[in-house]
């Protein structure tokens, strides 16, 4: 059986993110956005980024909702037999210091269930 690449993956949280149900119950989830910083880039163009303030490991996923003592929600995206690199890891970590839930997540059922254990901390402590 074919296993699904990350981006596979990713679309999938969005497409369970979107169901009228999911919705009616997290309405917040409209804000759950993807972070574009990853992808093969020409040279001009990743210099641009760069420039512009693109930064190598920044995770996947936001979610700018705060829940209990958390400030928002941030998701590393991998395939399930995806590893993180040095940069995502020290995102992961800096975020957690800061107040916010980070998680590196192998496939979109586990990114599934960590929005799921998030939203229903409830609201800003």
């Amino acid at each position: 059986m074919k296993q699904l690449s990350e981006f596979q993956h990713q679309c999938n949280v969005f497409k369970w993110a979107a169901q009228p149900s999911i919705r009616k119950k997290w309405p917040e989830l409209r804000l759950l956005h993807h972070i574009p910083n990853g992808g093969s880039r020409g040279e001009v163009e990743a210099k641009n980024l760069q420039r512009s303030g693109v930064k190598s490991g920044v995770p996947d996923l936001c979610l700018p909702v705060a829940r209990g003592k958390h400030r928002g929600l941030y998701i590393e995206m991998k395939a399930e037999s995806g590893k993180t690199f040095p940069a995502q890891d020290w995102w992961v970590e800096e975020l957690n210091g800061q107040g916010y839930f980070a998680e590196v997540c192998h496939g979109w059922k586990s990114a599934m269930r960590v929005i799921e254990w998030y939203m229903n901390l409830g609201g800003p402590q």
